[in-house]
């Protein structure tokens, strides 16, 4: 692999880094760590007030990847209409299966999640964990539909609950 390999990352593009979700790369820099040259992209995730800063050579090996391509975001809305499927086994290896999904940072297995945990009105009661796990992955799923489709969060969110809505009555 030569040094100066081109990047397929810029400055203001998104991306999703899969244990966080969206966010911009805002500049590429150079930094002396361990008395060894770094080239970092520096990446904000505005909405947690955080920012990343990941060696481009391990860019792709940590996950970090171009947002979900609009095909991949209708497949994404499917996924939520389809019926929740729910395993059998213990909450605790569903979370964690849960968990897995969301920080995979693939919108599919995201969309699963949601779909999966999502409570209509007139359903049970959900468990804290539960909908911590639901809403993280709604989230996600929220903020890359809207980086993707250039809508606001709040579209976006609107067209997700539209979905789940739907999907609830049909």
């Amino acid at each position: 692999m030569t040094k100066n390999k081109k990047h397929d990352f810029r400055p203001n593009d998104y991306v999703v880094y899969p244990a966080h979700g969206v966010g911009q790369i805002i500049s590429i820099e150079e930094q002396e760590i361990a008395g060894i040259s770094l080239e970092l992209f520096v990446i904000s995730f505005d909405k947690d007030k955080m920012t990343l800063r990941v060696p481009t050579h391990k860019a792709t090996e940590v996950g970090m990847r171009s947002l979900s391509s609009p095909d991949v975001v209708s497949k994404a809305m499917v996924t939520l209409k389809g019926k929740a499927k729910v395993k059998r086994a213990m909450w605790s290896r569903r979370a964690q299966e849960y968990e897995q999904k969301i920080n995979s940072g693939d919108l599919i297995a995201i969309a699963e999640v949601v779909r999966d945990l999502h409570r209509a009105d007139d359903q049970r009661e959900q468990s804290y964990s539960e909908r911590q796990l639901y809403e993280a992955a709604r989230d996600r799923l929220t903020r890359e539909l809207a980086a993707v489709s250039g809508t606001g969060e709040t579209d976006a969110q609107a067209r997700i609950d539209e979905v789940l809505v739907g999907r609830a009555a049909a």
